[in-house]
């Protein structure tokens, strides 16, 4: 049995019939024997939407507002997959960032996670059920919500990796991992089977927008493998692993 953490984007989620065929890839890979934590991303263009409807009432909003009106597009998608799974025929329970245990700085809109303590989430694993946590966000030391700026979702996904002690992360996207250009503008653009931390973060630091700069320094800190590929197939995509692992050895690579 391996514990499982995946990270769904927005892409994945973007509506109802996605987030039903999640939920279907979600419990087959707890069918296959593995304990399940998932992160998910808000749905689709739900964020920029959120940011439009604040703009439009106050052209300089509160930074405070903005992250508690920026949480609210992780709570509905994490809630509707729980339902999702639940429909079938599998236990879930959905967490905020705060009740997952996610603790930040203070800094509004790009906070960094200090420490997670993910203590409703192991439990929920223990009695059998699929922990869903909204990515993306956390609490401050004042008991306010704060959001983790660009790349947050893969980075909370990491995050509570490493503090579940997970065998793996899956980082579920719209394109079948990492290719040595982006494969929607370059056609002839080959996918990279696997590559060291260094060198997706030195992709990341020159654009690269597949992974996180701090999804991935994150991960190479602890260890972490992951494992970047399309939700909307079942092609194997880029392990991202540590020297000295044989991918062989790593959990649902099917």
């Amino acid at each position: 049995m391996a514990l499982i953490v995946q990270k769904y984007g927005g892409s994945s989620v973007a509506d109802t019939e996605s987030i039903k065929r999640v939920a279907k890839r979600v419990v087959e890979t707890e069918k296959k024997g593995n304990k399940v934590a998932v992160v998910v991303s808000a749905m689709g263009d739900t964020t920029d939407d959120l940011i439009d409807q604040a703009l439009s009432i106050d052209s300089n909003p509160p930074e405070r507002e903005m992250d508690m009106l920026m949480t609210a597009g992780e709570r509905i998608s994490m809630s509707l997959l729980a339902m999702a799974i639940h429909a079938e025929g599998s236990r879930a329970h959905s967490f905020t960032g705060q009740q997952a245990g996610f603790f930040t700085d203070a800094r509004y809109g790009a906070a960094h996670i200090k420490a997670v303590r993910p203590d409703r989430v192991k439990n929920a694993l223990s009695l059998g059920d699929i922990a869903i946590v909204a990515g993306f966000q956390g609490i401050n030391a004042k008991g306010d919500a704060t959001t983790l700026g660009r790349g947050g979702s893969d980075t909370s996904a990491v995050a509570l990796a490493v503090a579940l002690g997970a065998d793996i992360c899956e980082i579920y996207t719209d394109v079948d991992g990492i290719f040595t250009a982006d494969p929607r503008i370059v056609p002839s653009a080959r996918r990279i089977p696997s590559i060291d931390y260094e060198s997706i973060l030195e992709m990341a630091s020159c654009g690269s927008k597949v992974l996180a700069l701090r999804c991935v320094e994150y991960a190479r800190r602890f260890n972490m493998p992951l494992h970047v590929r399309s939700s909307f197939s079942r092609r194997p995509g880029t392990l991202v692993v540590p020297d000295g692992i044989d991918p062989r050895t790593l959990p649902n690579l099917d």
